[in-house]
């Protein structure tokens, strides 16, 4: 969005000034911002991990969810699967340059909500 943009009144995902049910921003706003989602892509901000490495950092989430999160992921051009061909099999997960570019949009947004999670959640 340019500064242009902005001066004339547009918003992001925003036509008319209406946020669009068939607007294509939802569907990669899903897969970014899911749970498993963020939370995937910020472990690999540090760089690139294994299947079972990413499933003791991202603690909680199942092989299934792993899987179909780093799937749509891949798919959307934000995450790079590498398998190399040894046995046993080795995968290795790294971000794409778009998946750099997304983080470094998401950290803020992450720290703002690591910053405020207590007093929101009352636990202050």
């Amino acid at each position: 969005m340019t500064s242009v943009d902005t001066q004339l009144g547009r918003r992001p995902g925003f036509t008319d000034g209406v946020l669009p049910a068939a607007c294509p921003s939802r569907t990669v706003l899903d897969h970014v911002t899911s749970k498993w989602g963020v939370l995937v892509l910020l472990a690999l901000s540090d760089g690139t991990h294994r299947w079972g490495e990413l499933r003791r950092v991202v603690q909680g989430i199942s092989e299934k969810m792993l899987a179909q999160t780093l799937r749509t992921l891949e798919e959307d051009g934000l995450v790079v699967r590498v398998a190399h061909p040894e046995i046993p099999p080795r995968v290795e997960y790294s971000l794409s340059d778009r998946g750099r570019d997304l983080n470094e949009h998401l950290m803020p947004l992450m720290a703002w909500i690591d910053h405020n999670a207590s007093e929101i959640l009352g636990r202050a």
